[in-house]
């Protein structure tokens, strides 16, 4: 399968500039680069100055660099259709109401997770080394993202994996006739959820997919960008860099009135990019006097981003998000454990227990986390929070330890 990159940020910030600048410097360097569009402002063909269609194309006069936008409306009437019109079958002949068989069969976000499943598709099938994505904003990206274990886990309830049981049910509502309907409904489902199935494992293998977060030096975007790390963080996705874009050029020692603006609007900048601390290296890339279009302007911002570098470096190392230690034995035992998350200050953030798991709500966002054996047989006895994370304390539950 080829690298996946995913480029976001908030709206305006010049992510698509910079994944078509990424994918232009791929290719320039001798490597087959796709550059997809699942963003619908659909802005980069105008980025590349070409008009790009569904099926990616080769840029003209740029050997190796392939550009396309997908229209997740097609892939809905292609791929959902059929799928959505046996679901209403079924349902009808269980006794479920039209309107209500209608209704239950819309599944939230189908357009943008199908988006994604093309995206894999490509990444899987095409002939390129590396498929750069220019996702939506973050909000919309982060509900991307977190949409195949949703949408799943939608499935799951509305029709659970133990097919019997459900057959079961439907033989004594029903009939025979609407049997035979569900299996072929069950069939397509399982295909289904072998699709999200893949795609969950493509966004959380670090050595396959990671994201490129782009942002200019303002306080409200760097806030959103922190708050971004800690959610794919959470959601086991991992971020290889980040990227400050339009920065004021420094006017050094020219003086005059725009000599001044320029100095001081830099400074402020350079304030915000220095609040960004522990999220790692930032990259940086100058405001232009000029709009880049086209590949030769697109390869010149990829110089100053990149430089020597390569904007494809080798693949990560997974990292663990849970680390478990402890000291003592038998009930006088304790053991914590610690989560790695990038926190800021103000992270507001929520634990339970919920059975074997560990339900983490930060910001709004909630995982549930499968606890080591070893803590499930524990009771939570506090939380601590700092900027690497949060480190839960256990202590050996009588009623369970043995």
């Amino acid at each position: 399968m080829s690298r996946v990159l995913l480029f976001t940020g908030k709206g305006g910030v010049g992510k698509t500039t910079l994944s078509a600048a990424t994918a232009a410097t791929l290719a320039a360097h001798g490597r087959k680069a796709l550059v997809v569009s699942t963003d619908p402002a659909h802005s980069l063909g105008d980025a590349l100055d070409v008009r790009l269609g569904a099926e990616p194309s080769e840029v003209d006069g740029s050997a190796g660099l392939y550009a396309c936008q997908i229209d997740p409306r097609g892939l809905v009437d292609e791929a959902w259709g059929d799928l959505r019109g046996h679901l209403r079958t079924v349902l009808a002949g269980a006794g479920v109401d039209e309107i209500d068989a209608e209704e239950l069969t819309v599944l939230p976000g189908v357009e943008e997770l199908l988006a994604l499943s093309e995206v894999r598709r490509l990444a899987s099938s095409g002939p390129w080394e590396v498929v750069v994505v220019d996702c939506g904003p973050t909000a919309e990206t982060l509900r991307l993202l977190s949409l195949p274990e949703a949408f799943a886990g939608y499935l799951e309830r509305l029709f659970p994996t133990h097919r019997r049981v459900v057959r079961g049910l439907l033989a004594g509502v029903a009939g025979t006739g609407t049997v035979e309907k569900w299996d072929a409904t069950a069939d397509a489902l399982s295909r289904l959820a072998e699709r999200l199935d893949a795609l969950r494992s493509m966004l959380t293998d670090s050595s396959s997919c990671s994201v490129r977060l782009v942002l200019t030096p303002e306080r409200v975007v760097a806030a959103e960008t922190r708050r971004t790390l800690t959610a794919l963080a959470l959601q086991g996705i991992r971020v290889d860099s980040v990227i400050a874009n339009r920065l004021v050029p420094s006017p050094g020692s020219a003086r005059g009135a725009a000599a001044t603006w320029l100095r001081t609007r830099r400074h402020e900048q350079d304030a915000v990019l220095a609040e960004l601390t522990g999220i790692g290296e930032i990259r940086m890339v100058d405001h232009r006097a000029s709009e880049p279009v086209g590949v030769p302007a697109l390869l010149e911002v990829a110089e100053q981003l990149y430089g020597d570098e390569d904007p494809l470096p080798g693949a990560a190392v997974a990292e663990s998000l849970l680390e478990v230690s402890g000291s003592g034995r038998g009930l006088d035992a304790r053991y914590s454990l610690r989560i790695a998350l990038p926190l800021a200050d103000d992270t507001e953030l929520d634990l339970a227990r919920v059975g074997d798991d560990l339900a983490l709500t930060v910001d709004g966002r909630r995982r549930l986390v499968a606890l080591p054996s070893l803590l499930r047989r524990c009771i939570v006895t506090g939380a601590e929070m700092d900027s690497g994370g949060v480190t839960v304390g256990f202590r050996p539950d009588p009623a369970l330890w043995r």
